[in-house]
């Protein structure tokens, strides 16, 4: 489980997130959740550090991929996700085996 002090939305960031389907309230349920797997996004952290967070939604049930980094702002820990995604059957039984070792 990540900890953390809150998020980081703005009109930079909640577009990209949202576009995709995908509810402020699931991405913040999912990425409080502790049995959210977070990886390193080695493919996209070119100016910062990012994450991906693969998890299933407490509030749909549907499998998310949320892209997120961590900043610190006043002294504060935030997450501030960048995109996220439900994610394709593929992608879904992947997760799934990650999850059963």
């Amino acid at each position: 489980m990540i900890e953390f002090d809150g998020f980081d939305w703005d009109g930079g960031n909640w577009p990209k997130c949202g576009k995709h389907g995908v509810s402020m309230l699931e991405i913040e349920a999912m990425l409080s959740d502790a049995d959210t797997r977070i990886f390193p996004d080695i493919a996209h952290g070119i100016s910062e550090i990012r994450e991906i967070a693969i998890g299933s939604s407490p509030v749909s049930g549907h499998a998310l991929a949320v892209f997120f980094t961590r900043r610190l702002v006043d002294g504060l820990l935030l997450l501030r996700p960048v995109s996220a995604r439900y994610m394709h059957d593929k992608e879904v039984r992947k997760y799934e085996q990650t999850r059963r070792r």
